[in-house]
């Protein structure tokens, strides 16, 4: 499959005339080819009156036709082959085998999506049949779930795969039944083409309207606000920075008609290391998190930014083993040379605070782009004292919060922001202590890990990537697994209906055989 450096808008490929771009190897500096045109508003216009085009046509289409369709373009993604991954590969620096792994992810995430739809309980169908004989009479009053309008999908920067082009925000809309604009990112094009075009090909072999699927690219921040600020989108599902997920929100809240936006966008995801398990294992805690740490250069959303204990030999050896685990890690590459400038500028400022220590390192870089990891500590009470020390440093940098007792312990959980994940490390002897934390990071978090790590989300039905704020801009919402469907659909109501104009999921005798609510009775009926 040949790469052009075009768009791909509708059924076409289009040069966009904005601005022109390249892709870098972050691990060489070496722009690589084609060059990449950006577009502009008219392309992003075009883009998303075709989508408006397709809605309803899209959207009446069978379950069992959006299924084969998401089935397809995983199908399609995996017969682009090695050259997929090689691209990839010199997009991000990301190793072949972890790039292998990712698109096992985003095919797998296509096709539970397919299996979701033909389980058919994320359309809510629910009847209350009428009560004539009541007073005041009920009506006939039938409930479904039906796609909220065309989506536009931002491309995350740390997963080519899984979270961009085809990943889980466009797999889970075009399961709702949207049409998806999809907004490439510019730091990996020929990945985003590759994956755009075995989406467009699956559109066309399935017969569906062209406007279903398109891609805008650019360099320049202008293509993303003029997408969210199309009348036509009516949803935005975006995996970056805080900076670009308010941006965005701020665009989508001054429209005429305001629109959601999903944006996961900054969590440090702290890891809480009680006293027990310090004792019982604290050594081999420390080498694993720092494993979780150095994953992926620290690249990851969930990655563990902030470790809390209470202090005492236990956690003195904790920390003896992480530092000396941490020392051992080489430098690698970031995914962009804009990342990487970051995370040194981020390492810098923690530095820089008064009470932060850097008690840690790991050995120093040999190429460009290259992160080294690091290791800061605080007291509870100097961390509680300096909002810095609670910012997300994207990339392989952690700090460790020591606490004086289980009081301190327990104001920090309540000082922290919103976050994806919370991590408790605990044996038996902690439980109570645990429970005395539970209610705390259930109001922080999206999900709650008991004697693991965080790096690492499984797509599933009862995963949740997602959090209070600022880890998501919506605290009710996941863009991870099955329920991620949800953000793309809205309850209707049908009351008095003729029979012959109800939708199939309401239709008595349950022609699509789903599980409903009928008269407060879960069932086939």
């Amino acid at each position: 499959m040949t790469i052009t450096g075009e768009m791909l808008i509708g059924a076409s490929a289009v040069r966009g005339t904005e601005d022109t771009f390249q892709a870098i190897n972050p691990a060489t500096g070496e722009a690589l080819t084609p060059t990449f045109h950006g577009g502009g508003a008219a392309d992003v216009d075009r883009a998303c009156t075709l989508a408006e085009a397709a809605f309803d046509t899209f959207r009446a289409t069978s379950p069992e036709q959006r299924a084969q369709f998401l089935e397809r373009i995983a199908d399609n993604i995996e017969a682009i082959g090695d050259e997929l991954l090689q691209r990839a590969n010199a997009e991000t620096a990301l190793p072949l085998a972890r790039l292998t792994g990712e698109r096992g992810r985003t095919t797998g995430q296509l096709r539970l999506f397919a299996r979701l739809l033909r389980d058919g309980r994320w359309q809510s169908a629910t009847i209350d049949s009428a009560l004539p004989e009541r007073t005041p009479p009920r009506p006939d009053l039938r409930m479904q779930k039906i796609a909220i309008g065309p989506v536009a999908v931002f491309g995350a920067s740390n997963f080519p795969l899984a979270f961009s082009v085809a990943g889980g925000d466009t797999a889970s809309a075009l399961a709702a039944g949207c049409p998806v604009v999809v907004k490439a990112h510019p730091a990996h094009p020929g990945t985003s083409e590759l994956v755009g075009r075995a989406i467009q090909k699956a559109v066309a072999d399935a017969g569906l309207p062209e406007g279903v699927f398109s891609m805008v690219g650019g360099a320049s921040i202008a293509v993303g606000t003029a997408l969210v600020a199309h009348p036509a989108i009516q949803a935005v599902g975006f995996t970056g920075s805080r900076t670009g997920g308010l941006a965005l929100t701020q665009v989508a809240n001054n429209r005429p008609q305001p629109i959601p936006v999903y944006a996961e966008m900054s969590s440090i995801n702290p890891v809480f290391l009680l006293p027990e398990a310090l004792a019982a294992r604290g050594e081999t805690i420390a080498r694993d998190l720092v494993d979780s740490l150095v994953m992926g250069v620290g690249q990851f959303c969930t990655n563990p930014g902030l470790l809390l204990a209470i202090e005492g030999p236990s956690l003195d050896k904790f920390r003896a083993a992480a530092v000396a685990a941490i020392g051992g890690k080489p430098a690698a590459t970031m995914l962009t040379p804009g990342i990487h400038g970051a995370f040194t500028k981020g390492v810098a400022k923690l530095a820089d605070i008064n009470g932060l220590s850097q008690v840690g390192c790991g050995l120093e870089a040999t190429g460009p782009n290259q992160a080294r990891p690091a290791f800061f500590e605080a007291s509870a009470q100097q961390f509680l004292a300096d909002e810095r020390m609670h910012a997300e440093v994207f990339g392989p940098s952690t700090v460790l919060v020591t606490c004086r007792n289980a009081d301190d312990l327990v104001a920090v959980a309540r000082a922290v922001e919103g976050q994806l994940t919370v991590t408790v490390q605990a044996d038996a002897g902690d439980h109570a202590l645990a429970a005395r934390l539970l209610p705390t990071l259930e109001r922080k978090a999206g999900r709650i890990l008991f004697n693991g790590y965080p790096t690492g989300v499984e797509v599933c039905f009862a995963m949740v990537h997602g959090g209070p704020f600022p880890a998501t801009s919506d605290t009710r919402t996941t863009s991870v697994g099955t329920t991620a469907i949800d953000r793309f659909l809205r309850p209707v109501c049908y009351q008095n209906l003729p029979a012959d104009l109800l939708p199939e999921a309401v239709k008595d005798g349950n022609p699509l055989k789903l599980w409903r609510l009928k008269d407060g009775e879960l069932g086939h009926a």
